[in-house]
């Protein structure tokens, strides 16, 4: 099965449909097709909505779970820095892609601006402010663990 074909097709279908821009994912899980999802974007009016988000998210419904260990992501393109948190939190460990980053960005989708954030190369696009002692969120994690063990 041509797992990257069917994310190209979902793509266009989302671009025809004003869903999403040109980025598609799909979710395999052996020969399972999880799901298969473009860009939503445009339709939510929602920057988080990248493809292998909109993939994650449905994944985990269908499935059950926050757990995809196991599965494998197709994108058209190279996920972005914040698809590659979820990616990682999701627990795949296997992404395969064809356009680049590079290409994204000469195609004016750049996440230029977040790889270097993160690289430390450009720390002018956030300013992340410590917020000191705050007994209210200070508890968050015990009240969460005592919680869970009622």
């Amino acid at each position: 099965m041509d797992y990257m074909k069917l994310a190209v097709e979902k793509t266009i279908e989302g671009m025809d449909n004003n869903i999403g821009g040109p980025f598609g994912a799909a979710v395999v899980r052996g020969d399972e097709i999880i799901v298969v999802c473009s860009n939503r974007m445009i339709a939510d009016n929602d920057p988080t909505q990248h493809a292998e988000m909109v993939a994650i998210r449905e994944a985990c419904k269908k499935l059950g779970t926050m757990n995809l260990e196991g599965c494998v992501i197709y994108a058209t393109c190279e996920p972005c820095p914040m698809c590659v948190g979820a990616i990682m939190w999701a627990g795949i460990k296997e992404v395969y892609y064809c356009s680049t980053n590079d290409d994204a960005h000469e195609h004016g989708f750049s996440d230029k601006h977040l790889r270097d954030y993160l690289s430390g190369k450009d720390m002018s696009a956030l300013n992340m402010i410590k917020v000191e002692k705050r007994e209210d969120c200070d508890h968050l994690f015990t009240h969460f663990h005592n919680k869970a063990n009622v």
